[in-house]
């Protein structure tokens, strides 16, 4: 990697977003290939890429979920095949077997699903399957790590020998245990096991007493441990079966070594294809938490970024529960250069960091959180001077090094360029650096670059605003409260805001003045012009989203309203139905009323038959012919609608006992009224007024002045109180 390249990665912090992708591998091998993931020269290669990315992003909400593709490393194992007359551990041979079964699994999978992984499948087919190296291997080491039985004829028959030999002395060794526990020769603990051999634990008193070798002794010297003669020469034998077993096993993994020597090859294939797995899985699990995706890549020199956001600065909002704000910005032939201008803290690094950012992800091929509209293209080389960049090592001081940074600049600048600049001009003299920062512009211009740039020099500006295929943005920023918006503002220069930031952190007003006076009037008078219009946009846009936002209100409520009406039209049209149905079988049950009254007073059963016939055939004149099913639902939904209406009748007939039930209580629970001689009153349940002339025990004569009247005091209501 050149320095240029580097350089614009560490601006970028690319490094800290492969660092999250390197944290989502499941390999050691895939950590390290996702740290070392650099921009692809080619729109072919990057689009093969992105689409690898995507295919697997897909799987996540797919059925068909793409095998696990964990492996260990066999890059020792690899460097052992090379050399000659090597032989790989157990341990080794177990981490191959698996690699090549890792690998058999995802051809068969790919194969089957082809059509749902094209991309990937034909990176499958360019690899060999090799079935005899696993099925090898597990004919001779078990899945325990063990050297199977059968995996000779000689090592079977020797290991049979073992446990015979095991089995004899086993039992010689009981036999003497016996022997001298009976004679009370042995300790407590009777025997033990030294230097992996039984032996007996003999008091030391009786040691020349017991037959057999001596192994040792205790710490306290009070046992010895002697190995009992009739076992001795049993375990001599066994030495040398298990020294012919170990030589036999050996010459096994030797033999299994050269066999699997010719398709290392093959293994280094295998494990670079897993590799590359499990670094577009993780790619593609970075990718699902920042919700990226693969934008349309177009070949005609047109970067559209709508809804992009910072995708290390949208994980760690996510984290905190704060919002990412968005940006959409456009690049094309007709606007190749954006100027963004305003306050500071207002968002103009992190958006150019964004674009530059996002760049170099899709041009490393990775998907990057945009909108699904978004239209990106290819750059042969992008620049980028953001920061701090004080040159420690050099002496250079911030404008030295940008100076020198410029230059490599107006050398390595053409039509297939993307250059990002922060605060551009800055560090020297702001005439003199403004001047020189308009030059650079210019030549970049001249040369058909595509760029970004954020400034605050009002030279920059006006050349914006002059030169047809460069533009002005701005951050807006609320002047009212002096907190910036995030939001990105296409066309139009923005104000530093200088005076009034000052001003809310609390700068005296007469030395706000007094700087005011220092500057040029007409500098003062195009930066308050430029505020004044950034707030009136902010007025606009504010105003804008209200009346979105009634609209939606309003559509929301006239769409409720409608169907509201649909539904209180259709119960109508029921409810008609269902009284229509009912007034004709009121009348019909008053036709047969009428028919067995007639009856009951003559008695002539013919002419009540004859009557009721004629009913009958009359309201089948009226009946329309239909079908069993059609019958069916007619009277379903009868039943249907007449349920509806008793339901809303029990409701409301609950609702008036309720509050039936209520004004009792209140009337039960109100306290009595006392009345008084000369008190205006009107019955409960009447409209005259009348006088209260005499009360007696609960009773009061009323005198309306015509008549009089004798009522019980509970029945009257007080209109006026004797003056």
């Amino acid at each position: 990697m050149n320095k240029t390249l580097k350089k614009v990665l560490d601006d970028l912090e690319f490094t800290s977003v492969l660092h999250e992708v390197a944290v989502r591998c499941n390999t050691d091998l895939g950590k390290q290939g996702a740290q070392e993931i650099e921009p692809l020269e080619g729109i072919e290669a990057i689009t093969k890429s992105l689409k690898y990315t995507a295919e697997y992003l897909s799987s996540f909400e797919s059925e068909n979920t793409i095998p696990n593709h964990g492996f260990e490393s066999v890059n020792q194992e690899l460097s052992l095949l090379k050399i000659e007359n090597t032989t790989i551990e157990i341990s080794g041979f177990q981490k191959i077997a698996s690699i090549c079964k890792t690998v058999a699994l995802h051809l068969k999978f790919f194969k089957k699903f082809k059509t749902y992984y094209p991309l990937l499948c034909t990176e499958t087919e360019k690899i060999k399957l090799q079935k005899e190296v696993p099925s090898e291997i597990d004919s001779v080491i078990n899945r325990f790590g063990e050297i199977n039985d059968k995996a000779s004829d000689k090592l079977f028959n020797l290991r049979r020998q073992i446990n015979d030999i095991k089995g004899k002395i086993g039992q010689s060794f009981a036999s003497a245990l016996n022997t001298y526990h009976s004679s009370d020769y042995l300790d407590d603990i009777r025997e033990s096991v030294y230097e992996n051999r039984r032996v007996l634990a003999v008091k030391a008193m009786y040691r020349r007493k017991v037959k057999g070798a001596v192994m040792g002794t205790s710490k306290t010297g009070s046992i010895v441990y002697i190995e009992p003669e009739a076992t001795l020469k049993y375990s001599r034998e066994l030495n040398n079966l298990e020294f012919e077993e170990k030589e036999e096993i050996q010459r096994i993994l030797n033999g299994l070594t050269n066999l699997i020597r010719p398709h290392s090859h093959l293994l280094k294939d295998y494990q670079s294809f897993l590799t590359f797995i499990d670094i577009t899985a993780a790619k593609a699990k970075y990718a699902r938490e920042i919700n990226a995706l693969l934008p349309e890549i177009n070949e005609e020199q047109r970067l559209f970024l709508r809804d992009a956001y910072h995708p290390l600065l949208y994980l760690n909002n996510k984290l905190n529960d704060k919002k990412t704000y968005s940006q959409t910005i456009e690049l094309h032939p007709e606007n190749r250069i954006i100027v963004i201008s305003g306050p500071n803290a207002g968002g103009k690094s992190i958006t150019l960091k964004t674009i530059g950012l996002l760049q170099v992800m899709l041009q490393s091929g990775l998907l990057i959180p945009v909108h699904e509209r978004s239209s990106v293209c290819v750059f042969d080389r992008i620049l980028t001077d953001i920061g701090d960049n004080q040159s420690i090592e050099n002496h250079l001081s911030t404008y030295s090094y940008r100076l020198k940074n410029m230059n490599q600049f107006l050398k390595k600048c053409n039509a297939n360029t993307l250059f990002l600049i922060d605060e551009f001009g800055t560090g020297s003299d702001p005439e003199l650096g403004g001047a020189l920062a308009e030059a650079f512009l210019e030549v970049f211009y001249e040369r058909n670059a595509f760029g970004v740039i954020t400034t605050h020099y009002a030279n920059l500006k006006l050349l914006a605003n002059e030169l047809p295929h460069i533009s002005n943005a701005n951050m807006l920023f609320d002047g009212k409260t002096l907190e910036p918006t995030f939001q990105l503002v296409l066309g139009e220069a923005g104000s530093s805001f200088t005076f009034e930031v000052a001003q809310k952190n609390g700068i005296p007003y007469s030395l706000i003045n007094k700087a005011k006076k220092k500057i040029e009037r007409g500098k003062i008078r195009f930066d308050a012009t430029i505020a004044k219009l950034q707030k009136e946009r902010s007025k606009m846009a504010q105003t804008g989203s209200r009346l979105q936002e009634k609209e939606s209100k309003a559509m929301q409520e006239a769409e409720r309203l409608e169907k509201l009406n649909a539904k209180i039209k259709s119960k109508l049209e029921n409810y008609q139905e269902l009284y229509d149905h009912d007034q004709r079988m009121i009348n019909l049950g008053n036709k047969v009323d009428k028919a067995a009254n007639a009856y009951f007073q003559d008695k002539k059963k013919r002419a009540m038959v004859s009557e009721l016939i004629r009913i009958v055939e009359t309201e089948n004149s009226k009946r329309k012919k239909k079908t069993v099913k059609q019958d069916k639902a007619e009277r379903s939904k009868k039943a249907q609608v007449a349920q509806e209406v008793h339901q809303e009748v029990k409701v409301i007939r609950k609702k008036k006992k309720l509050d039936k039930k209520k004004a009792i209580h209140k009337e039960k629970n109100k306290p009595p009224t006392v009345f008084k001689l000369g008190d205006r009153v009107r019955l409960e349940d009447g409209k005259a007024v009348g006088t209260i002339d005499t009360l007696e025990k609960g009773k009061a004569v009323v005198n309306y002045g015509m008549f009089t009247t004798n009522v019980s005091t509970q029945q009257l209501e007080l209109v006026e109180r004797k003056k």
